[in-house]
């Protein structure tokens, strides 16, 4: 048995041990025994989710300490993310979106398919992907990278959007906790976004979960503070200093036409579209109207209140 086997057996065993001991049981209590293969699902989630955190704390942790991009007094800015995180990663904010959006997915899925419409996958259009697993997943990767980029430039252009999208640039000590730093409503449209995308090349529920896992950890490996360039390989993925320097008052920090570095992984759709900025220096993060006296708010649900309160200024005065 290979090391990969051995572990992917340990993983299986855990899923079932843990579903069987502690998930299973509270499915008839709480009315849901119908939805026993979804809470199998989302147990994985949540374990997949458990060790990212690990992972994050036992390496990009000892990053941030020894190669920190900014010194802080103390950490205590970040404790909010941290609570962004766990609601993300554990689950919690997965499944109230999966509440909300599986209804509309199936319903469109239904009318698409009743309208002759059946999406075709990459190993349809490309048969010889079937032969090569990883090649696929990777093919999956860029497409799923590239809607990702204009998603975020969206984010940044229109001004109801950046509204909303101002919570995850207001941390002013970014760090490996912040990727997940998100409005709600700015969570519900970015899943709606890509349920939408996975209905339309055909990416099965098991392989959307699987291209979500890696690009999360590497999203945080670009938000820590750590001072970190990836040299020649900068313009192949995204690195800890290019990123930053999207989230750093007066560089990319803003709405409109100011920003850059929009690139979630692969900082070549940035450079065919002409928003990268590979300069050296190293702002600090925030929003520049944030040096104003402007409030994000500290905690969870007032960041959520102002966020709210923004996007209704932007939609009545066309300004957030």
């Amino acid at each position: 048995m290979t090391i990969s086997e051995f572990l992917l057996n340990g993983f299986v065993t855990t899923q079932a041990w843990v579903f069987e001991h502690w998930i299973n049981p509270l499915l008839p209590r709480l009315g849901l025994l119908s939805y026993q293969e979804e809470a199998f699902d989302a147990t994985e989630f949540a374990l997949v989710g458990l060790f990212e955190i690990i992972l994050l704390v036992g390496i990009f942790r000892p990053l941030e300490a020894l190669i920190p991009a900014e010194d802080w007094p103390d950490r205590r800015g970040t404790r909010v993310d941290v609570i962004y995180t766990l609601l993300h990663r554990l689950g919690f904010i997965p499944l109230v979106m999966f509440v909300l959006m599986w209804p509309l997915t199936f319903k469109l899925d239904g009318w698409l398919r009743m309208h002759g419409f059946i999406p075709y996958t990459l190993e349809d259009i490309f048969p010889v992907l079937q032969y090569h697993p990883i090649l696929t997943f990777f093919a999956y990767l860029v497409i799923l990278d590239f809607f990702s980029y204009w998603l975020h430039r969206f984010q940044h252009r229109l001004e109801w959007w950046w509204a909303l999208h101002g919570v995850h640039h207001s941390q002013r000590t970014m760090s490996y906790w912040s990727d997940d730093r998100t409005h709600l409503l700015d969570d519900l449209l970015t899943t709606a976004w890509f349920t939408l995308l996975s209905l339309l090349i055909g990416v099965e529920p098991g392989q959307f979960i699987f291209l979500m896992m890696i690009p999360r950890i590497l999203q945080s490996l670009a938000h820590a503070n750590v001072n970190w360039r990836f040299g020649p390989f900068e313009v192949i993925l995204v690195s800890p200093h290019y990123h930053r320097f999207h989230h750093g008052i007066g560089t990319g920090s803003d709405s409109g036409s100011l920003s850059c570095n929009f690139a979630v992984l692969f900082p070549i759709w940035d450079i065919c579209f002409h928003t990268a900025n590979f300069s050296r220096s190293t702002p600090p993060t925030g929003i520049a109207d944030q040096l104003q006296g402007r409030d994000y708010g500290s905690g969870f649900w007032k960041q959520q209140q102002l966020g709210l309160k923004r996007l209704w200024c932007a939609i009545r005065y066309g300004k957030a």
